[in-house]
């Protein structure tokens, strides 16, 4: 592992979740703003540095929004979106400390840190993280909740492949420079991106 780059990623994922308990802290809806400069950050990302085959992440980003723009940010889903945040928080948190520390097996050519034992690792500590935080807020735990939780983390780790993706397809080793220590802020976000449209599905149904 390399332990500089990994703890300036632990330090500014620190930083997001800061800012994101502050908004929450302050009144739930300012998440929503939040969330659209990251959008927006994102499409700039797409701009400027994605040389050719910018219409399928455009669209991706696109689809993804009008998914996200559909959530209306009230008290009666405070709880069940903290969830859904948590999951992908911990997920891409966990699946990268596990990767780097133990990862041996690759999963795909497209994203080559991406490893099996990073996945497992990921998926486990979000899971637990997931029924532990229903459990202390009060969100009744069932074989429907297992199984939401399973598909978010199943759609943050698709998410993840898809931004992988478009960066190969650009030929990019990062989205941009704009966070320092990751790939950039597709790169921060890639779980949240698809995961976002299964969430907002079903909240919806």
């Amino acid at each position: 592992m390399v332990y500089k780059n990994f703890f300036l990623r632990l330090f500014i994922s620190l930083i997001f979740i800061i800012i994101y308990l502050i908004c929450l802290s302050i009144n739930f809806s300012f998440v929503f703003y939040i969330i659209l400069l990251i959008y927006s950050f994102i499409f700039i990302e797409i701009y400027i540095n994605f040389k050719k085959y910018k219409l399928l992440p455009f669209l991706y980003l696109f689809i993804s929004f009008v998914f996200f723009i559909n959530i209306d940010f009230n008290q009666e889903i405070f709880f069940h979106f903290n969830l859904f945040i948590l999951i992908v928080v911990m997920f891409d948190i966990f699946s990268y400390i596990v990767g780097n520390a133990y990862g041996k097996v690759k999963i795909f050519k497209i994203s080559p840190n991406k490893t099996l034992e990073g996945l497992i690792g990921g998926a486990i500590v979000s899971f637990v993280f997931g029924l532990a935080f229903s459990h202390f807020v009060g969100i009744f735990i069932n074989i429907q909740l297992v199984i939401y939780t399973i598909l978010i983390i199943t759609c943050s780790f698709i998410g993840d492949i898809l931004e992988s993706y478009f960066k190969r397809k650009n030929n990019l080793k990062n989205s941009s420079e704009f966070i320092p220590g990751h790939g950039g802020v597709f790169d921060r976000f890639d779980s949240f991106l698809f995961s976002i449209i299964f969430y907002s599905i079903s909240i919806n149904i």
